[in-house]
């Protein structure tokens, strides 16, 4: 399995980090039965190609499929860092995770169609359904909503990743958590937030500014460049001093 054979290279862990969870639990396995289940969703066409036309449709379709594909992958991997790191499978967590399991399903669909109208328009063709015709573009209105709807899946997930980081937080005298660990566990905790946080900022944008000036909205997107940027700075510089006294000789 994909997790096993990443828990036995520790792939994702970090110096002074130790990981907790050695085990795979069967939350975790209901968890990448989600996550396979929305990549499926996102499949551009279940059925082989019949005709010529039905071929150029998949194959047009690919660019948002890797794009979406990548996105699922990404929030796969922060689901799988965090159980790696603490092994928590308490009723919070469960309750977190089936939250997330839920949104994750609700995503698939706003992600997919965001991106395959916005390749359709980078790449020059409109968006293609599974049998190989022109879906009818969008009017600007409906693309207020729709960055909505996206912004809402977007903020959502970032939000309970983080949530599930703060229990971590709060439960860190039974986890044992050293200092490096603490900081490390509410350093990911405030990134997340602040990261969903986008998502909030182009929902209001979407709501509040004029049709014609919707791509605002999906704009505000690249400022996760320079909040990632911001706090990767900060922790480094933080983590090396907290380390310092632990690797002295």
């Amino acid at each position: 399995m994909i997790r096993q054979s990443l828990m036995d290279s520790e792939f994702g862990a970090l110096p002074g980090f130790r990981l907790r969870g050695r085990e795979i639990s069967r939350m975790e396995g209901f968890s990448d039965s989600v996550f396979a289940f929305a990549l499926t969703l996102l499949v551009v066409s279940l059925e082989a190609p019949k005709t010529y036309d039905q071929l150029m449709g998949i194959i047009r379709g690919l660019p948002a499929f890797a794009v979406c594909f990548l996105a699922l992958v990404y929030f796969w991997m922060l689901h799988y860092q965090f159980f790696r790191r603490y092994g928590l499978v308490d009723i919070t967590i469960v309750l977190l995770n089936t939250l997330l399991m839920f949104v994750v399903l609700f995503y698939v669909y706003p992600l997919k169609f965001l991106f395959t109208i916005m390749m359709g328009g980078l790449f020059g063709f409109r968006a293609i359904d599974s049998g190989g015709s022109a879906v009818a573009t969008i009017t600007a209105e409906q693309g207020s909503q729709l960055l909505v709807l996206y912004g809402i899946g977007f903020a959502a997930m970032f939000w309970i990743i983080s949530l599930m980081y703060l229990h971590a937080w709060r439960r860190r005298e039974a986890l044992e958590l050293t200092p490096v660990e603490c900081f490390d566990t509410w350093f990911a905790m405030a990134r997340f937030m602040a990261v969903g946080g986008v998502g909030v900022l182009s929902i209001l944008i979407a709501l509040s500014v004029s049709p014609r000036y919707i791509g605002l909205a999906g704009l505000c997107y690249f400022s996760i460049g320079i909040i990632e940027t911001v706090f990767g700075t900060y922790c480094g510089k933080r983590r090396e001093r907290l380390l310092e006294p632990r690797t002295a000789p």
